[in-house]
């Protein structure tokens, strides 16, 4: 194995390992802490105090449900660890553009019914959608095989972008799906491309191919018949 390869490994290891840790930290503080609402440090649509919800709001989960944090988890480390993988290049800004515009799309759209908004699933339904549509437009085969992975495992998760249960912040999961859609395109040409054949490179560059029928009837002509 490479060095470089094997760097790429342990970093999908380390990095999505440190996101999560984070999240549990968080969590264990505010059990350790109760008098400290830090649920208050979610996203308050359209609060100008809540804006704060916008770098906290992921890290942010249910005090009284183990679960919300335990069913965040596992999709955390598995489609960022694709994302520092694959796209290793523009991991991190797929990453840090998709937390930012998640939460302001939840702070300036969603509605306001006096809950906050909390936890990593807004991030990881722009994750998910951008591995997705990522490997469908760059028609490379690994990447490909990504997409129907994510589509496989977490293809579910497509009705949390719907108004079915009450203390879901479905808006949280559609402005992070769209926003990773968005950024698959943006990016579809950084990032690990399909290889091209030569034909292809010499088209972009302008070269024709010979035209060997032609040069061999040319040829033919200057014979001489006896």
């Amino acid at each position: 194995m490479q060095k470089q390869e094997f760097g790429s490994y342990i970093e999908a290891i380390i990095y999505p390992f440190l996101l999560v840790i984070s999240m549990w930290l968080v969590y264990w503080a505010d059990h350790l802490f109760p008098l400290i609402p830090f649920y208050k440090y979610g996203i308050m649509p359209r609060e100008i105090l809540s804006l704060k919800g916008v770098l906290f709001m992921p890290f942010i989960h249910s005090y009284n449900e183990i679960n919300h944090i335990i069913n965040n988890s596992i999709p955390t480390l598995v489609l960022f660890a694709a994302i520092v993988y694959y796209y290793r290049e523009i991991a991190f800004r797929v990453l840090f553009l998709s937390w930012i515009f998640t939460g302001l799309g939840v702070w300036s759209f969603a509605v306001n019914n006096n809950s906050y908004h909390i936890g990593m699933s807004g991030l990881i339904y722009a994750m998910a959608g951008f591995l997705f549509v990522s490997g469908v437009l760059r028609k490379y085969k690994p990447l490909q095989a990504i997409s129907l992975f994510v589509a496989f495992i977490y293809g579910s998760m497509i009705w949390g972008i719907f108004p079915v249960k009450q203390q879901i912040s479905w808006e949280g999961h559609l402005c992070g799906l769209i926003f990773g859609v968005i950024l698959a395109f943006l990016y579809r040409n950084r990032g690990p491309q399909a290889p091209k054949y030569l034909y292809e490179i010499e088209k972009e560059m302008g070269i024709e191919p010979p035209d060997f029928e032609s040069e061999w009837n040319e040829n033919n002509n200057h014979v001489e018949k006896k």
